[in-house]
């Protein structure tokens, strides 16, 4: 807005405090469209795995996909590395009368540009009886204006 100099001090002040609060509203639109797209990409993480369809999760994974896991137990800890073939693999070899679902019970999504991060803690069921529950922590990256699973860590306690 064009103001002369003539205009009183509070005219300049209401527009500073407009411009002030568009720039707010857009940053915060942003980065509610982001933790949004971010959450749809776990969601469609987890549609592929309760389906089995390893061609839905490799469609949200990078192809250098890291896989590792912590399992926590009274007999001690134990850090695992799983390769990303395999993991496809094993999801797709669960046999379809063996019923499981991971249910999520929380996001907490991190941005900083291209790169984001999403805490879950969750519960694991098979047969509908609580298997053992932990956190997912997935790191994500930005590539083609498309959000990619590039590394996943677990923790897994009975």
């Amino acid at each position: 807005t064009y103001l002369k100099q003539s205009q009183p001090m509070e005219i300049i002040n209401f527009e500073m405090k407009k411009l002030i609060l568009l720039i707010v509203l857009f940053f915060t639109f942003t980065i509610h469209s982001q933790k949004n797209e971010i959450e749809h990409t776990i969601k469609l993480f987890f549609e592929g795995f309760h389906q089995r369809d390893t061609i839905k999760l490799k469609s949200v994974c990078s192809e250098n996909l890291v896989l590792h896991s912590i399992s926590e137990s009274e007999r001690g800890n134990k850090f695992s590395v799983e390769k990303a073939p395999d993991f496809y693999k094993s999801i797709a070899s669960i046999p379809t009368t063996m019923k499981f679902e991971e249910k999520i019970l929380d996001y907490k999504i991190q941005i900083d540009g291209t790169m984001a991060h999403v805490w879950t803690p969750y519960e694991f069921y098979v047969n509908d009886k609580l298997s053992h529950s932990g956190v997912n922590s997935f790191q994500l990256y930005k590539e083609n204006e498309v959000w990619k699973v590039v590394y996943i860590i677990d923790t897994r306690r009975k």
